[in-house]
């Protein structure tokens, strides 16, 4: 199983404002290019999405299912990738004091090949994945949403 976690300096709305848009998903999903949303609302329970998955020279194609959402603190989606099988992914989106966000992801193989084939040397994979999907996240919500505002604390 991996998790890991990342600190985006926004609003957890203002996060959920970037998750939610599927035109979006390919700006900070690892390896993903030209999502299309499904005929569904995303990211409702049962919406889908599909991408061309690029990892190197290879390219194939992906399927995303919206399997949990609670706007705006998590969205469980299931990643499907043909032979290899699927993935649960988890984003949970925790407030973090008064304007920031910390944001955790869980993904591990939930049917399939990957399943079966999965091992420690797998998860140092996934970490990586994350490391960069999380920073791609955080880059993209902090320039497309303005910082939140705080209260000014008196001068002394």
């Amino acid at each position: 199983m991996a998790v890991r976690h990342q600190l985006i300096e926004r609003s957890p709305q203002q996060v959920w404002a970037v998750l939610a848009d599927p035109g979006r998903f390919h700006e900070w999903v690892v390896g993903v290019a030209d999502s299309v949303p499904g005929d569904s609302d995303w990211p409702k329970v049962g919406a889908h999405l599909t991408y061309k998955v690029v990892l190197g020279p290879w390219t194939g194609s992906g399927r995303t299912v919206v399997r949990r959402s609670e706007e705006p603190c998590l969205l469980e989606l299931e990643a499907e990738s043909g032979a290899l099988g699927t993935a649960r992914i988890a984003l949970e989106v925790r407030p973090w004091g008064d304007t920031d966000s910390l944001v955790i992801i869980d993904e591990h193989p939930l049917r399939g090949a990957a399943g079966s084939l999965h091992t420690a040397a797998a998860d140092v994979f996934i970490q990586l994945r994350h490391r960069g999907m999380l920073k791609r996240l955080a880059d993209v919500v902090e320039k497309s949403a303005p910082r939140t505002p705080t209260a000014q604390s008196p001068a002394s």
